[in-house]
């Protein structure tokens, strides 16, 4: 029995060892030939080489280096280079952002902001509420440009989704609170002005609104279907055509015209002529000049019913469009009594029917000294 086995054994390690030697001299043969080949092939581009350039010696050794460097660098995907965080973007132009804000007409609504009123909870958040739960403000959010007159405002701004628009002043710091007829807000308000007048040659008109504004309802209905600049007032005595009513800066609508355009820059330049009143005082000042009636401009002023604010509070919450907080000094005060606006007319809305009689609770605060 072990000898049979061992038979076996013996000739089928024979037969394997014979099949493995067939099979490495297939496989030298098989090398051999495909060695064969490559010398050909090599040898043959070198001819075709040295035929189509006959000048210039082809280094084999360096053969590799001539095939990259023939080829371009293959992008790398992981640089930064590419990255879309850090492509800087082209930076809009103030007309781009008048143009995507503009309504039908080229009207666009246009707020100034600096780092005190854009702090969270102050000011501008107020502002921005009142559009939200205002009869029919919320689709004029999309046309306002907020004109944003520092670095911290204007991120702020950014962060917000809003049409931003950063003036750059190197002669200025305009981010803090800037008191009343100091010499830094005279110089945010002649600021204004100058960028108002911008964008009327540009050949848009604009409603220019203070942020410490709230808009309860849609303003475009009130105004007027004449009138070249129309103003709000501290006081409103009944006449809408009489220059003699005590007007207010913080609400103006303006048409672009040659005769706005005209009035706009001796506004401007008549700062030079009173060098220590600000930009409503001046407007005073100026609005009887023999100039004016040159010029031909319509002007016209709004009813504090429609637009009120705390110097003359609207006596018809059914009525009211917005509520300015004038005749009042400080943004600590401003921001109490304006949250008791926008609470007033927060119950309002939440009422089945109109109420008859209106009694706001603002001004509170800003009627303390």
């Amino acid at each position: 029995m072990s000898s049979s086995s061992s038979s076996v054994a013996s000739s089928s390690s024979s037969s394997r060892s014979k099949f493995l030697d067939s099979g490495f001299v297939i496989g030298q043969k098989e090398v051999t030939r495909i060695l064969i080949l490559f010398l050909g092939l090599t040898a043959s581009c070198l001819i075709l080489y040295k035929t189509a350039y006959p000048q210039q010696q082809l280094d084999v050794n360096n053969l590799s280096s001539l095939l990259s460097s023939s080829s371009p660098p293959l992008p790398n995907l992981n640089s930064s280079e590419i990255s879309p965080e850090t492509t800087p973007k082209r930076k809009i132009s103030f007309r781009e952002i008048l143009e995507n804000a503009s309504t039908k007409n080229n009207t666009v609504i246009i707020t100034t902001l600096n780092q005190a009123w854009a702090e969270p909870n102050s000011l501008f958040d107020l502002f921005l509420e009142s559009f939200r739960i205002g009869q029919g403000t919320q689709q004029l959010l999309k046309h306002v440009v907020v004109v944003c007159l520092d670095p911290k405002a204007f991120e702020r701004c950014s962060q917000l989704l809003l049409n931003c628009y950063h003036i750059e002043s190197s002669e200025t710091d305009f981010s803090g609170e800037k008191v009343y007829n100091t010499p830094d807000y005279l110089k945010m308000m002649w600021r204004r002005i100058e960028l108002l007048t911008q964008v009327l040659e540009m050949g848009f008109n604009f409603i220019f609104t203070d942020a410490d504004i709230m808009w309860l309802r849609d303003p475009f209905p009130r105004l007027y279907p004449d009138g070249d600049f129309q103003m709000a007032c501290d006081r409103f005595f009944g006449n809408p055509f009489d220059s003699n009513n005590w007007v207010n800066g913080g609400f103006t609508y303006v048409r672009s015209n040659n005769r706005s355009i005209e009035f706009y820059k001796f506004w401007h330049k008549s700062r030079l002529t009173y060098p220590e009143l600000h930009d409503q005082d001046v407007f005073n000042r100026i609005k009887h000049e023999p100039f004016i009636s040159e010029i031909g401009i319509q002007m016209r002023f709004f009813d504090t019913v429609y637009f009120g604010g705390f110097c003359q509070t609207s006596r018809d919450i059914n009525l009211v469009c917005t509520m300015h907080a004038n005749c009042c000094i400080g943004l600590e005060k401003k921001l109490h009594d304006l949250n008791l606006v926008l609470d007033d007319w927060r119950k309002y809305m939440s009422l089945s029917e109109h109420v008859q009689n209106t009694t706001w609770r603002a001004p509170m605060k800003c009627l303390e000294d």
